[in-house]
C-alpha cells in the first residue's frame, strides 16, 4: 500500500532526517517581520493598488522583491544606500569595484558588477536548503560602486583601497564585486590596517596571480605578490585553490615557490577529495590568524558552466563543488570579507556566470547567518581607527 503520509507533512520513515526534513521544519520557524516591514514601505512609497486588486500587499510602482524583472536593481534588491557613511548600519554592504584595466586579454569585467546585480534579481532572500531568510535574519545594503580612475590602475588602486577601508572599519561584513582579479591587492591593502593580527587569505582560481609585474605593471595576474608583502597578511597563510592549466606564468610559480604559499591543484583535491583538501585549506589559512579574506574568481569554475569570464580554463570545479568550498569557508573560517571577481558579462550567455557569482555570494552570506557568524557583535580584532595611509584618511 502507498504510504500517504508525505501529503500531510509528516515525511517517510526514511526522510525524516534528510535535507528536505529539516528545511521544511526551518521555513515554518522563521518570522516575517521584515517581510511585512518591507510591504509597508512598498505601500507608502510606491502607492497601493488599483481596486481590482486582490493582493493587498501589492503596491502600484515596484518598490520590493517582485515583479523580478522591474524595478531598479540592487544586489537581492537590498535597499540603495547613498551615503556611504551609513554603512555600518548594516551587517554586510555590497559594493562594485568595476575596474579591468588590470586585464591581460579580454576586458569586459568593468561590466560584472551591473550584471551580478541585474541577475541577482532573479533570487530572493530566502534560501531553502538551509532555512535561511537573510531579509528576516540580517541586514544588506548595496552601496553601488566605487569610482575607479581607467585610465590609471594605481589611482583606481588608491580608490578602491579608501573604499574598502571605509566599509570594513564600519563595522559592516563588505562583499566586493570586480572587475578583474587585479582588485585583490588594493582590497586586502584597505582591510589589513584595521585588523589587529595577521590575515589570511583563501584564493579560489586557476592560476595563481603571484607575479611581481606583468607588462610592466601591476595587473590581474599579480594581486598576491603585492597583497603578501603587506605586513599582517603573510604569504605562509596565503592558499590557492584549484590552480592548474596551460595559464600559469612561471615567473608567479617562482615567487610562488620562493615565498612558500600552499597550492592545491585540482588534481590534488581530487585524488585526496574536496572536504579533506578543504580541511588542510582551512588550516593554513587560519593558522596563527584573526581573520580570513576570500578571493573568488569566478574561473576557477570549469569554462562550460561559466563562459563569461577574461580568461577561462576547462578543468575547474563544478558550481557543486563551487558552493561547496565556500559554504565550508563561511562556516570554517574567521571570515572577515569577500571578494568575487573576472565575471565579463560581454562574454556571457544566458547570464550563466553572473548568475553563478551571485550564488556564490548568496551562499557565503546564508551560511555565515547559518552559523550564528551574521549577525555579529563588533569583533575584537577589528581596529575601527583610520589608518595612517593615504586612500583612507
Amino acid at each position: 500500500m502507498t504510504d500517504d503520509r508525505s501529503r500531510f507533512g509528516v515525511p517517510r520513515e526514511d526522510l525524516k532526517d534528510s535535507q528536505a526534513a529539516y528545511a521544511l521544519r526551518r521555513e515554518a520557524e522563521l518570522p516575517e517581520h521584515g517581510w511585512k516591514r518591507e510591504v509597508e514601505r512598498n505601500l507608502e512609497l510606491g502607492l497601493t493598488a488599483a481596486p481590482s486588486i486582490g493582493d493587498r500587499t501589492i503596491s502600484t510602482f515596484s518598490r520590493g522583491e517582485l515583479p523580478h524583472f522591474a524595478g531598479i536593481n540592487t544586489f537581492l534588491k537590498a535597499p540603495y544606500v547613498e551615503d556611504v557613511h551609513k554603512a555600518g548600519n548594516y551587517d554586510a554592504a555590497v559594493f562594485g569595484i568595476p575596474l579591468d584595466t588590470g586585464t591581460t586579454y579580454r576586458a569586459g569585467t568593468r561590466f560584472g558588477p551591473q550584471g551580478v546585480r541585474r541577475i541577482s534579481a532573479l533570487y530572493g532572500s530566502y534560501y531553502f536548503d538551509l532555512g535561511i531568510d537573510l531579509r528576516e535574519q540580517m541586514t544588506l545594503c548595496d552601496l553601488g560602486d566605487v569610482f575607479v580612475i581607467p585610465a590609471n590602475i594605481e589611482k583606481a588602486f588608491d580608490q578602491i583601497s579608501r573604499a574598502v577601508s571605509h566599509v570594513f572599519r564600519s563595522g559592516a561584513f563588505p562583499i566586493m564585486i570586480g572587475g578583474d582579479h587585479s582588485i585583490g591587492y588594493p582590497c586586502v591593502r584597505g582591510i589589513a590596517p584595521h585588523v589587529n593580527g595577521n590575515i589570511g587569505i583563501i584564493h579560489i582560481d586557476r592560476h595563481v596571480d603571484t607575479q611581481e609585474l606583468d607588462m610592466d605593471e601591476r595587473m590581474h595576474t599579480t594581486p598576491w605578490f603585492h597583497a603578501t608583502n603587506i605586513e599582517n597578511a603573510p604569504p605562509k597563510n596565503l592558499v590557492q585553490f584549484g590552480i592548474g592549466g596551460w595559464q600559469v606564468p612561471r615567473a608567479g610559480v617562482k615567487v610562488a615557490r620562493e615565498r612558500g604559499t600552499t597550492i592545491m591543484t585540482m588534481t590534488d583535491i581530487m585524488d585526496m577529495g574536496l572536504d579533506k583538501a578543504l580541511d588542510i585549506a582551512i588550516e593554513v589559512a587560519s593558522e596563527g590568524t584573526e581573520a580570513v579574506y576570500l578571493s573568488f574568481d569566478i574561473d576557477s569554475i570549469d569554462a562550460g558552466f561559466v563562459p563569461g569570464t577574461g580568461w577561462p580554463e576547462p578543468g575547474g570545479f563544478t558550481p557543486r563543488e563551487a558552493l561547496r568550498i565556500v559554504q565550508r569557508v563561511a562556516r570554517e573560517t574567521n571570515l572577515c570579507a569577500m571578494e568575487l571577481v573576472e565575471v565579463s558579462p560581454p562574454y556571457d550567455i544566458s547570464d550563466m556566470t553572473a548568475l553563478m557569482g551571485t550564488r556564490v555570494i548568496c551562499d557565503v552570506l546564508a551560511n555565515l547567518v547559518f552559523a550564528e557568524k551574521l549577525p555579529r557583535q563588533r569583533p575584537a580584532w577589528l581596529n575601527s581607527e583610520p589608518s595612517t595611509e593615504p586612500w583612507a584618511l
